[in-house]
């Protein structure tokens, strides 16, 4: 059941990087889209657990959440959907797996935490990838869109770095709460964030909604890509740790390129392709260390 679920998050959040394309190429604004997103899926999941008695209301007014959900969803979000205008949702995917090496980046330059040679040399490796993927959009004829879309999601990446690490403390601070229900409150945070930022900068136009794409794409990515895929997730958290749950970001990447290749059209170059080898290359070689550490403790368990 674990190994099933785990293959099914990484479907899910694999495939949520097309869906997000589709619905912004249907002209759905990709501000209030993405709030929209998150603050239905999170206002369902966290009254589901309030009627569950897992959570109480007053977890949405602490400013943990509200802190989380900047990092975790509004930073991460709202560039990641702004981007995918300009660029496909395969290489997307791909600049999103940088996750793992902005935390080690953080927490090595910021938090002043030890690290290892291998760890380095996987960042530097991920580092020579984003640039093998930014070459083809550098060239004479350059796509500012593309490149300005890629730069995009590396901010948004930083965003979730710093939110993914200052989840873990708040956690520790909520021990009693569900972290089904801390995602929910943050998602609701975060996505009213984008709601707002979206009543400012965009024009909302009820038809443009109201497209097949466009509500099949919202539908998808409230329901199945984050209820069921962050659910889903947090349930392996719950059943193993968050390391194992967290490899998704290996294999989802692969996941949304062929996706995008086979449904949508999207096309990948040479260099595109040894961009996305290096750039997953980087990833493993960069928390290689946490996955052995998690190998040995499954074995001595």
């Amino acid at each position: 059941m674990i190994i099933f679920n785990y293959l099914l998050v990484c479907l899910i959040f694999g495939t949520t990087f097309l869906a997000i394309k589709v619905g912004v190429d249907a002209s759905a604004p990709p501000f209030f889209s993405a709030g929209l997103r998150f603050f239905v899926a999170g206002l369902i999941l966290f009254l589901w657990m309030v009627w569950r008695k897992k959570a109480s209301l007053a977890l949405l007014f602490r400013k943990e959440m509200l802190f989380t959900g900047i990092g975790l969803t509004f930073g991460t979000f709202s560039t990641l959907y702004w981007a995918e205008q300009y660029v496909s949702s395969g290489i997307a995917a791909v600049l999103s797996a940088t996750g793992p090496i902005m935390i080690l980046v953080l927490q090595t330059f910021v938090m002043r935490l030890k690290t290892t040679a291998l760890s380095v040399f996987g960042c530097i490796l991920g580092f020579s990838g984003i640039v093998l993927l930014l070459l083809p959009r550098l060239s004479v004829s350059a796509n500012i869109g593309g490149v300005a879309g890629s730069v995009a999601i590396l901010v948004g990446e930083l965003f979730y770095s710093s939110g993914a690490l200052y989840s873990k403390k708040v956690i520790q601070q909520f021990p009693q709460a569900s972290p089904i229900a801390l995602n929910a409150a943050q998602m609701i945070c975060g996505g009213l964030l984008l709601l707002i930022l979206s009543s400012f900068t965009e024009i909302v136009d009820i038809k443009s909604l109201l497209t097949t794409r466009a509500v099949g794409s919202l539908f998808y990515l409230i329901v199945i890509g984050s209820m069921v895929g962050h659910s889903l997730f947090y349930w392996l958290v719950a059943k193993t740790n968050p390391v194992f749950p967290a490899t998704w970001l290996y294999i989802s990447p692969l996941i949304a390129l062929v996706f995008g290749v086979i449904f949508y059209g999207e096309t990948i170059t040479w260099v595109t392709a040894l961009g996305v080898i290096t750039i997953i290359a980087g990833t493993v070689c960069a928390n290689l260390d946490s996955l052995k550490q998690l190998i040995h403790r499954r074995k001595t368990a």
